[in-house]
């Protein structure tokens, strides 16, 4: 629901704000007064297409700004386009680019009377309209759920297709490289240990010497350390027997002396066990090197070829298992496939049951809305259901086709040249079945186009009526309209020293009577007029089709003019 829109140095605009309610507000004002401006506003809203001709002339730039109740949630959406031709985009402050706004938009607010937001002349929504007026939406639910489970099984058949034409080149080059890692056999830390291996090996000569060396000074030679540190105990000993606080000391006597014997049995043998063969080199080498080509292609880690020895094998085994897969999802496939055509048969039957009662409800409604020689039809692509028209809503392809005037030929809603005859087909529409969330912001522009009298009386119920259930928003020339309205502003053009100025203000009770005595008479309104115009506000309140308004008479109209000024006020200081 569009709560407050704000637009400045928009062509003749200089500053306006409106604030609108629920229900059915109209926008009325002479011709040529700027009333197509407030739309093109709004379509800037909706991502709009901005030049340069759409800012005042001698501003820099054009603002248009609004705030939307959507979802429990108010939205504020800004559109700003530079004299030099820039456009910015921003929702809640946060720049977007104009195609997040259209799409948006889109849920926000529906703009009739300017084909290029005629959603109605997308033939994607055309069968969904009818499954609404139809009462079909349930049946089209399980419609869809048959198609998803065939779409999935489908999918994944399609990858067992494409894994089997590429199942031999696979199972060819996972064999390779499986052989490959296989072949050097390796194991976790395998390339510490061998490099660990490869440095003795590559010593072996200096170990011998030094760990020879180190068993001679330790226990060989006459002054070796074990000789020495006997002597040492002894003194140690002699002390002991005068001061005992070195006896500590004695006491470790025997593990020194143990540690070193092992120290030396160790030297001993590490010296003769150490491997000089320079056959034994050769091999670690030549290991070594087949584990860094591994690491190359797999690595570049060992546990990372050892990852890859592991994947191999897993997908090899998951090759193997690949036919019987697919013979299972053969007869899924089957299942599957002749679910969805049950539900999609039976969804067209019913579809094609309900498009003649369908078209004749939008005939009658249409001949109360001055189109009453329009012919309509729903038109089904007909043919075999193949798989390239299958959807979640089925397999039908469904266009509506119209001839507003007798004699020509029915065509697609697109081709249709007229906005008004346009708009009121979605007026029809929306009487018969809606897609839109309640609340959402509909705006008819060219509703009121060749029709007067009885008829624009109709229009003015329906839009009402309409209003009860959306925000409903109508640029109008017919005096039966404006006195269908919940709220009323009037769009006026003057001169401010020497430049235009368009402005937008809310019509309070007498003001109403005045603007309708005016659109019902002209330049010279008469006492009969106002006399009429009062009439009609009467009989709009009385109205079975009026909305649910808040208060009656004219002092609670002239209280809610004043609610919707102090509201304006509390929404321009928060903007």
């Amino acid at each position: 629901m569009l709560r407050y829109l704000n637009v400045r140095n928009l062509a003749v605009i200089e500053s306006i704000e409106v604030t609108l309610g629920p229900g059915l507000s109209v926008v009325t004002g002479e011709t040529g007064a700027g009333k197509s401006i407030i739309v093109g506003a709004i379509g800037l809203l909706l991502g709009d297409r901005a030049s340069t001709e759409v800012v005042r002339t001698g501003e820099e730039m054009a603002i248009v700004q609004a705030v939307f109740e959507h979802d429990g949630r108010e939205i504020v959406i800004r559109r700003e386009v530079s004299a030099q031709g820039r456009s910015r985009c921003f929702v809640d402050d946060a720049l977007v680019t104009a195609a997040a706004l259209r799409d948006l938009g889109r849920s926000l607010v529906d703009l009739h009377g300017q084909h290029e937001h005629q959603v109605l002349l997308d033939p994607d929504v055309h069968l969904d309209l009818l499954d609404e007026y139809a009462g079909l939406v349930p049946a089209r639910a399980d419609t869809a759920a048959a198609f998803a489970a065939w779409a999935a099984l489908a999918r994944e058949g399609e990858e067992l297709e494409r894994r089997e034409r590429d199942r031999r080149a696979r199972l060819d080059f996972l064999t390779f490289q499986l052989d490959e890692i296989r072949r050097v056999g390796p194991h976790p830390g395998d390339d510490d240990e061998l490099d660990r291996e490869r440095r003795v090996l590559a010593n072996a000569e200096r170990l011998r010497q030094l760990s020879e060396e180190a068993y001679t000074e330790l226990y060989e030679r006459d002054e070796s350390v074990v000789a020495t540190l006997a002597g040492v105990w002894r003194r140690l000993s002699d002390l002991v027997e005068v001061d005992e606080r070195l006896a500590p000391f004695l006491d470790n006597r025997d593990a020194i002396d143990a540690q070193l014997d092992e120290l030396a049995t160790a030297l001993r043998e590490y010296s003769t066990h150490i491997d000089s063969s320079s056959e034994r080199l050769q091999e670690v080498e030549d290991r070594l090197a087949a584990l860094e080509r591994l690491k190359r292609r797999y690595g570049p880690t060992l546990d990372d070829v050892l990852a890859t020895r592991d994947r191999c094998q897993a997908e090899l085994a998951e090759l193997e298992v690949l036919d019987a897969r697919k013979a299972e999802l053969i007869g899924e496939l089957d299942a599957a496939r002749a679910a969805y055509l049950e539900r999609g048969r039976q969804l067209s039957r019913a579809r094609r049951a309900a498009a003649p009662r369908f078209a004749a409800a939008l005939v009658g409604e249409l001949g109360a809305l001055a189109m009453e020689r329009t012919r309509f039809e729903v038109r089904f692509e007909e043919g075999e259901p193949t798989v390239d028209r299958w959807t979640e809503r089925g397999y039908d392809r469904a266009q509506f086709y119209a001839s507003p005037n007798p004699g020509e030929d029915l065509r697609p809603l697109a081709r249709i040249a007229s906005g008004g005859e346009l708009s009121r087909v979605m007026l029809a529409l929306k009487t018969l079945a809606s897609l839109d969330a309640p609340g959402k912001t509909l705006v008819f522009d060219e509703v009121d186009t060749g029709i007067g009298g009885r008829v624009a009386d109709i229009v003015g119920q329906k839009l009402q009526a309409l209003g009860n259930r959306f925000q409903v928003v109508c640029i109008t020339h017919l005096p039966q309209i404006a006195a269908s309205a919940d709220a009323h502003f009037v769009v006026t053009k003057g001169l401010r020293g020497d430049r235009t100025v368009t402005s937008i203000g809310a019509l309070g009770p007498e003001d109403r009577v005045s603007e309708l005595a005016r659109m019902l008479a002209g330049e010279v309104v008469s006492s009969g007029a106002v006399s009429t115009a009062r009439d009609m506000l009467r009989a709009r309140r009385t109205s079975p089709w009026a909305s649910q308004v808040t208060g009656e008479g004219e002092s609670e109209a002239a209280g809610e003019s004043e609610r919707r000024k102090r509201k304006s006020k509390e929404w321009r200081n928060g903007i």
